[in-house]
């Protein structure tokens, strides 16, 4: 299947009076035509970093130092800004974590959708209206709506207003950064509802950043688990929910509740994710990890293929013996 987004050796750096703080460091992977893939760990760990070096909007003190960003065919990272002003919304579009912050209050949600259709497009107000009113009943949203203002809906009306506002210019790949975060529980399941009901309907790509691992594992195709600006573990959901393989996705697993099973012990992670002004050295989860050993100080492992589509960043994958 054709890859959408190709992502290698992304590197982003934020400048501080301390030095660099390394927040993604050779990132590497690939987003499929159709897919949906979950970037997840914990707060720190550089998925928005990831999310907002792929759209170019990385601003000082932080920097794009390395890496390759192809979106079908389109070199994002030395793309001029008048081109990135044509492939933003037209062939990438974000669904914002905060629906409230993004939409503006004194413009009706119909006006907003309108306004970023003919930005980027040459058709006239009516037909943006119309395919604004269409967009609504997609998301669930009745279309005489939208001369309605942001404080009229609730968040999660607000949130799918926010969904039909990305998909407004039929973009390739949406990101969606942590776009359920403060929406009840019951809201949650039905943003996450509608979007996996839109990307089989639209034949999209989505890349769903979050720190939430059973919301990820229930929708995602494939999932890519990041620590410290790393990714250390890429593959399938099965594979990740049946054989994960690095102790950083093991420890998360074991620290989720699993309601099919109440009598399941939760062990949480011990100590923190590391200053990545100073990361350790070698391996950036050493500190934290029940299997460490000499070689993880001494040197960083790499991201490798332990079997098809299933990569580990892992010195435990080379045959290396536990040091008890």
């Amino acid at each position: 299947m054709k890859n959408i987004l190709t992502v290698k050796n992304l590197t982003t750096h934020y400048d501080t009076p301390q030095g660099p703080a390394r927040a993604v460091e050779n990132v590497s992977f690939t987003v499929k035509k159709g897919e949906m893939l979950g970037l997840i760990g914990e707060s720190g760990c550089g998925k928005t970093t990831v999310a907002q070096s792929i759209l170019r909007l990385i601003e000082y003190p932080g920097k794009i130092v390395t890496g390759e960003v192809d979106l079908d065919g389109k070199d994002l990272v030395n793309a001029k800004t008048s081109e990135l002003e044509k492939i933003r919304w037209k062939d990438i579009a974000v669904i914002p974590q905060s629906a409230m912050n993004a939409l503006n209050p004194v413009y009706s949600i119909g006006d907003q959708i309108i306004e970023s259709i003919l930005l980027h497009e040459n058709i006239s107000r009516k037909e943006a209206l119309n395919r604004t009113k269409t967009l609504l009943e997609l998301v669930g949203i009745d279309k005489d709506r939208w001369k309605s203002y942001p404080h009229e809906f609730s968040g999660g009306m607000k949130q799918r207003v926010a969904i039909a506002m990305a998909l407004s210019c039929s973009p390739k790949l949406i990101i969606s950064d942590e776009s359920t975060t403060g929406l009840d529980v019951l809201t949650q399941a039905q943003v996450i509802a509608l979007m996996k009901d839109l990307q089989r309907k639209l034949d999209l790509s989505i890349i769903i950043i979050s720190h939430d691992l059973p919301l990820v594992t229930s929708i995602c195709d494939r999932i890519a688990i990041m620590y410290a600006g790393k990714i250390v573990e890429w593959a399938g959901t099965s594979n990740i929910l049946q054989d994960a393989r690095h102790p950083y996705s093991k420890g998360l697993l074991d620290a989720t509740p699993d309601l099919a099973n109440p009598e399941k012990k939760v062990v949480s992670i011990p100590g923190t994710v590391p200053n990545l002004v100073s990361p350790p050295e070698g391996c950036r989860f050493r500190d934290r990890c029940q299997y460490a050993m000499e070689t993880c100080a001494a040197a960083e492992p790499e991201l490798v293929a332990v079997k098809s589509e299933h990569y580990v960043s892992c010195f435990l994958e080379k045959g290396a013996k536990y040091v008890l």
